[in-house]
This record gives structure tokens, sequence and C-alpha cells, in this order.
């Protein structure tokens, strides 16, 4: 069995998540210490008491999903499940470079809330909008966003029948509109921003610049990449890296399929809901795939894993 650790993106939060995980677990009081000193708020009680509305705020749910995302790290190595690998779904990729050793806990809770803070600022002063496109091809969805009256482009590829398209509101609007001509289903997302997109150089370019002295290290497993779609041979030059990731398109489709081909068979996603098993379940067959969000989930997972 060669099992990956998949970490959750921005989107898959909700009200009172994580907190059988924080409460079962010894491990857990470190990572609420620890991310509620750098952040500057008391995590445990925004996770039990925040409103959805509350959580869907940028500077609120980046940091609340990357501290459950490692609550529930933290339980499934409680538990004695281990991985070959790690992978995120776009702020994913920061729990993701903590599980691997790339970054420590605490310079991974200071580049989430320095990254939380330059994408707000920059969500506020550019507003966008994104989309799932649903069951389109990419050759389609790149024939319709060509021909728009403003800009649009494809955000996150997340499955073979899914691709999210973000950009500015009146062009995602007028996309909405000729994919539905098309007979095509699309979705909006409940932001207010164009993420991974060009619309974001700002917030990506006053990040790098605040990482610039961080300490990055070689990870110590397989480590898979959005900005690329495969595993990372050699560690880049990381603030470079992490900005074009804030501007960049989620390659996740491209990161599964690497994944299978290198002979990972076990998916297990670490955090809030079930968003990146539902993509592996649309992409890969024969495999091995749970999610890890709180107790029930967790007795689940670990059956599955000794079945």
């Amino acid at each position: 069995m060669k099992t990956v650790f998949l970490f959750s993106g921005q989107g898959s939060q909700y009200p009172q998540m994580g907190l059988e995980l924080a409460e079962r677990y010894s491990g857990s009081a470190k990572i609420l210490e620890c991310g509620s000193d750098i952040m500057g708020l008391d995590l445990k009680d925004k996770l039990a008491n925040a409103s959805a509305e509350e959580l869907s705020q940028t500077r609120l749910s980046q940091p609340a999903i990357f501290t459950v995302s490692l609550l529930a790290l933290n339980a499934a190595r409680e538990n004695g499940i281990d991985n070959c690998a790690v992978a995120g779904h776009s702020l994913g990729e920061y729990a993701a470079m903590y599980a691997s050793n790339v970054l420590s806990m605490e310079d991974a809770f200071k580049a989430i809330k320095l990254r939380s803070e330059a994408m707000a600022k920059a969500a506020e002063n550019q507003k966008g909008a994104m989309a799932a496109i649903i069951g389109c091809t990419n050759e389609e969805i790149e024939q319709v966003i060509s021909g728009l009256g403003g800009f649009a482009a494809p955000a996150n590829y997340n499955s073979p029948v899914q691709t999210v398209i973000a950009g500015e509101e009146a062009a995602v609007d007028e996309a909405i509109a000729k994919f539905g001509e098309m007979g095509k289903r699309s979705v909006k997302l409940a932001v207010s921003a164009a993420f991974h997109t060009k619309l974001m150089k700002p917030a990506a370019d006053e990040f790098k610049a605040s990482i610039s002295g961080f300490a990055f290290s070689a990870p110590n497993c397989a480590y898979y990449s959005n900005l690329y779609g495969n595993k990372l041979d050699t560690l880049p030059d990381m603030p470079e890296y992490l900005a074009a990731h804030i501007c960049s398109p989620v390659k996740f489709v491209d990161e599964l399929n690497a994944m299978q081909a290198d002979g990972i068979d076990t998916f297990i996603e670490l955090g809030p809901n079930k968003v990146l098993s539902g993509l592996v379940r649309k992409t890969l067959k024969g495999v091995t795939n749970v999610n890890i969000e709180n107790n029930e989930t967790m007795e689940k997972a670990l059956a599955a894993l000794k079945g």
C-alpha cells in the first residue's frame, strides 16, 4: 500500500469543523496554541462559534481550514496511519508543506496569515468571480472564454468532468450564459475574487516579498505540485513558486494521474469536508479513497485501511 495525504482547499469550511479531533487527540493542543498565537485569535473558539458567513471570509477561512487539516493529520498519525506522499489543493499545499517538513508549524501558520491577508486585500481591490463548469472538455471551455468580452480563465482543473473558471464578474456571468446555451451546467461559487488568475498578482507580489526570509527544507516524502501537476523532484525557489501558485491554475487532475502512475493506491483526505475525495472518485479507478475530518470518518478510514 502506497498512501498519499491530501489536504483540503478554501471553500471546504463549515461551522464546528475539527472540534471532535481537537478534543480527542493529545497533539491538538499544540496546533491550536501555535496557530492562535500567530494568528492573534482563539482558533478553537472560532472553530466552535464562528458562523458560516464569518468562516467564508478569506482572512479566517484560510487559517481555519489549515488548522483543521493539521488536526486531522495529527489524528491520523496518532492512529498509526503513515504516508509516502503529500499533496494539497490550493490552500491545502501549505498543510502538505508542513506534513512533509518543508515548513515548520510556526512558519506555516505565519505563511497562512500573510497569504490570507494579501489575498483578501487583492480581492477587495479587484472584485472577481468563479464558477464550476460541469461536463465540458478543456477545449470547449477555452473556446467559450476566448470569445468573452472580458477576462476569464481556467483556475482549477478539478476532475475530468469539472473545471473552475475565474475572472471579472461580468465575464464569468457571460461565460455561464454561454455554457447554458450549450446545455452545460455551471455553478457560480460563493466567492468575490478570481483566485488562481492574473487578477491575484498584487497578492502574489506582496506575499512573495513577505516570505522571502522563510526557511524551506527539502520534503521528506514525495511532494506533488498544483503548479506543475506532477511530483517535485527538487525544491524550487519557494517564494517564487508560492507567488506563482496564487495566480496560476490548480492542475489537480494531472497531479492525481501522476500519483497513480507512480504506484500510489491509497488516497486519504485530511481536513474539513470531502471535496478532494469526490475529485479522486471522479478521476481515478481502482484506488482506496477515504477522508478524515471527525471521529466517525476516522473509524471508517481505519476500517477501510485494514480491509
